[in-house]
């Protein structure tokens, strides 16, 4: 019996260190360490040229630095006038150059006394650039669709347990010349715990639903990366695979490799940049579609999902205790009755706010508001070109209805009540 009672009591303490390690496992993959989430840059929507290189000498390291900075924006200004139109354009003053650069990002440099090397980027301002430049103010972009980066290194998967050069790729990646709404998560809080490789193999649609609205994304996007290491120091080979949607479909996959380890954030950098030009390709192509599965176009209210389902043709039984006793014939049994007709729910009159930077986008916006099923009416009630417009709407149903519809079109939704902002 003694022997009994010992046996039960290191059971028992095993379990207790085992509940106890697994909660301080959860509770390490929620709060982590302080570091795990890197932010990503603000993908405002201004044309960006990167890797600039610039030589330049000046009497101390600081005229130097400041000479090779405006080195790098004349450079930057020919090199996106070569990108959007080709050959050269119209030169800019220093002056003008520095009304419409609106940040410098340094890659590399050296500086010495009198000598600054550098690769530098330049970020123009899109507003007051696209004037020049003769191109719209916005483009069209992709509906919002979460990015999950995978990496696999030495039979370990991981995304955002821990920061990883691939993470940080994503994260410091510019979106402002992409069609793809990319939604990045930091890292931090329970990311680890909602996204990781392990839910790319979850089918259940539900899940994604919950999941993918919490982000406000209407699908999803895994970015995956698998290095292989020649030997240690040596070279590094990168798998990259894009994939689409919670059953992982295949977009596209290449290879990148670096002479050691110290190059796998440029490889890193290469690698978003080229997993960006599949994932747009197939958004052009039309392979990159929502998936309707995804999308609860019609909400269930708990007593219509808890009603039990009828046979056709046959009448619900009623409980004996319910049974009603026959009604006495009466007089006004023998008169015609009006027809009852079932009243039908009020349209809802809800304000959409728009961006316009011209009258025709005015137009789309109204064209596409009113395409959407349930809507009564659509006009624009307040017009402003170059700034928002509004339209008021009449729709046959809640605000949350026609913030999914929206979001299927490919419009980025923001707001809630009686009154939406949407923006391409």
């Amino acid at each position: 019996m003694i022997a009994l009672k010992r046996r039960f009591k290191i059971i028992f303490a095993a379990f207790c260190l085992c509940a106890g390690l697994l909660g301080a496992g959860v509770y390490a993959q929620i709060e982590g360490n302080s570091d795990r989430g890197i932010a990503p840059v603000d993908s405002v929507s201004n044309f960006e040229v990167t890797g600039i290189i610039v030589d330049v000498a000046g009497k101390s390291a600081d005229l130097a630095r400041k000479r090779g900075w405006r080195e790098a924006q004349r450079l930057g200004w020919k090199k996106l006038w070569k990108k959007l139109h080709g050959g050269d354009g119209p030169g800019l003053s220093d002056g003008a150059l520095d009304s419409i650069v609106s940040g410098i990002a340094v890659e590399e440099e050296m500086i010495s006394e009198n000598r600054y090397i550098a690769r530098l980027g330049m970020t123009f301002d899109r507003v007051r650039a696209s004037e020049i430049l003769g191109v719209g103010g916005r483009s069209r972009r992709s509906a919002p669709l979460l990015l999950l980066p995978i990496t696999m290194e030495g039979g370990i998967a991981q995304s955002f347990e821990a920061r990883n050069p691939w993470q940080r790729a994503w994260a410091l990646f510019r979106t402002e010349e992409s069609p793809m709404d990319y939604v990045r998560a930091v890292g931090s809080g329970a990311d680890p715990l909602l996204l990781n490789i392990g839910q790319t193999t979850r089918p259940g649609r539900k899940w994604w639903r919950a999941l993918l609205d919490n982000y406000g994304a209407v699908d999803l996007l895994i970015a995956q990366v698998e290095l292989h290491h020649d030997y240690p120091g040596g070279p590094v080979t990168g798998q990259f695979t894009a994939r689409y949607g919670p059953d992982s479909k295949v977009i596209g996959r290449f290879s990148l490799r670096v002479d050691s380890g110290t190059g796998i954030p440029k490889m890193m950098e290469d690698g978003v940049r080229k997993m960006d030009i599949l994932y747009s390709s197939a958004l052009a192509s039309g392979v990159l579609k929502p998936d309707t599965s995804l999308i609860l176009e019609q909400i269930i209210t708990e007593e219509e999902f808890e009603a039990p389902l009828e046979t056709p043709g046959e009448k619900p039984k009623k409980e004996d205790s319910d049974a009603v006793a026959p009604r006495e014939k009466d007089d006004d049994d023998d008169k015609p009755k009006e027809a009852v007709t079932p009243a039908t729910p009020e349209p809802r009159t809800i304000t959409v706010q728009v961006d316009t930077p011209d009258v025709g986008a005015v137009m789309e916006a109204e064209s596409a508001v009113r395409g959407i099923p349930g809507i009564k009416s659509a006009s624009t009630v307040s017009t402003a070109v170059g700034g928002v417009s509004v339209i008021r709407v009449s729709f046959d149903g809640d605000a949350d209805m026609l913030r999914v519809a929206l979001s299927s079109r490919g419009y980025r939704v923001s707001g809630g009540g009686s009154s939406l902002r949407i923006e391409k």
